[in-house]
């Protein structure tokens, strides 16, 4: 450690380099924490959660007990041990008692992405509320066809303040919270939507996957899925990095290209038309069957697709940081990674075992190293995203876990599950002893013995 912090001082290492190198020193020696331990109030399977986007310090949770709690998990309000294990109580909770608390299940909560002051929850009572942190009451109430199984919104928005909504029924619906209604309704799946994920790098594209298999992508500005993933349409691995002179040879190429296109032009337009003439009554078939087409509204076009995604529901989304790949996880017990630019399956293998078939879960990434951990029943796991590998495993809860989250700001790990508790993993070992321990290595010794 010592050595990694005198090349930082000399210049040799970089801010970024060295800063990454110590987070990922962090992340790999994850284990379950012996001196933070949060008190859950719920009193069943906890569901959902989330850590704020603005200060990373404040977790959102759900249960199914149709309770939510927030927690501050960086003030801990008791300890235990002479202070050595910090308890994290709830700073407050709502539940069926509060007068306007959900009747049941509460399957999904998330922080508005720009201020800690709301959060929305959503539950198998068929509605969606919106909530002031401050008072803990419900300011907006969405009154939804079916149960919700997901809720988001997205960390990129600076024109709307949408929340995508995924029920039981065969529509997605986006509600506005400025207006408290409805502005949208995307059809296109068969079956009820479990899943429901933003872009990470586009405010207006949404990622929606249902019990039916299939993952479509939205364009909310426009009528209709502009795409729906296909597990057989397939690349072999992940895109490669975009380096600069490539980037230099592809515009003195694109110049080039320009200059011979409009000679290429006038012969590429001579002989569409002789191939038209002899296509003969094949094209005339083929150009009823466009202008039927073209008749369709383009939301029912979309339905016509029934490419699946998974052999069977879809039940988890994480899209990557930079909005290039997008991770799901099907009933298959099935872990896939798509190319969001050109739809294909990357065809990574995870090692994977079972995965829960009856619910959602959530998944949690990690930038570097870039992990992806995965409630795997009882277990969870953090594969390679890029090699697919297990790298680590916790085990740590009775029953099945159900969701992941990953605190980037302190590289904490935080699970729950249907034990009803929330366990928290941090980097084992601190900075001072891997200094300690370095020093121990390189202190001068003799080689004989007295």
């Amino acid at each position: 450690m010592w050595q990694a912090i005198q090349s930082r001082e000399t210049g040799r290492t970089p801010s970024n380099s060295f800063a990454n190198q110590l987070k990922s020193r962090r992340i790999s020696s994850l284990q379950l924490s012996n001196r933070k331990d949060f008190v859950s109030p719920h009193r069943a399977s906890v569901n959902s959660l989330q850590v704020d986007l603005t200060e990373g310090r404040y977790l959102l949770s759900g249960a199914s007990d149709g309770s939510a709690a927030v927690f501050d998990t960086q003030r801990a309000t008791d300890s235990e041990a002479s202070g050595l294990i910090a308890k994290h109580k709830c700073v407050f909770s709502v539940d069926k008692g509060h007068e306007h608390g959900h009747r049941f299940a509460v399957s999904s909560a998330v922080w508005y992405p720009i201020d800690t002051g709301l959060f929305v929850t959503g539950s198998f009572d068929h509605l969606i509320k919106v909530w002031d942190t401050n008072t803990a009451q419900a300011v907006v109430d969405f009154k939804m066809p079916g149960k919700v199984y997901r809720t988001a919104m997205s960390s990129l928005a600076m024109s709307h303040t949408l929340i995508a909504a995924g029920t039981e029924d065969v529509q997605v619906r986006l509600c506005d919270i400025a207006s408290g209604a409805f502005s949208h309704t995307l059809s296109g799946h068969r079956d009820g939507v479990m899943s429901v994920e933003w872009s990470t790098s586009s405010e207006w594209v949404l990622y929606t996957g249902g019990c039916d298999g299939a993952i479509r992508f939205w364009d909310i500005r426009r009528a209709g899925c502009f795409r729906v993933l296909d597990q057989s349409v397939t690349q072999l691995g992940v895109r490669p990095p975009i380096l600069k002179h490539t980037a230099v040879n592809s515009k003195v190429s694109a110049e080039k290209s320009s200059s011979g296109g409009k000679n290429r032009l006038k012969t590429l337009q001579s002989k569409h038309t002789g191939s038209q003439s002899m296509k003969g009554s094949s094209s005339v078939k083929a150009s009823v069957e466009k202008s039927r087409q073209k008749r369709l509204h383009p939301g029912m076009l979309s339905t016509l697709d029934r490419a699946t995604a998974h052999y069977g529901v879809v039940t988890g989304f994480k899209a990557t940081n930079d909005g290039m790949y997008l991770l799901s996880a099907g009933s298959d017990s099935r872990i896939r990674l798509w190319d969001t630019q050109s739809g294909c399956n990357t065809l990574l293998n995870f090692e994977t075992g079972r995965l829960q078939t009856s619910k959602a879960i959530q998944l949690a990434t990690s930038d570097d190293p870039a992990l992806v951990f995965v409630p795997c029943m009882k277990t969870v796991k953090a594969f390679g995203m890029w090699s697919g590998r297990t790298t680590l495993m916790f085990r740590g809860h009775y029953e099945s876990v159900n969701t992941c989250c990953f605190n980037s700001t302190d590289q904490e790990l935080y699970t729950s599950g249907a034990d009803r508790q929330i366990l928290v993993w941090s980097p084992g070992g601190s900075v001072e002893g891997e200094m300690d321990q370095d020093e121990e290595v390189a202190e001068d010794k003799d080689n004989w013995s007295d």
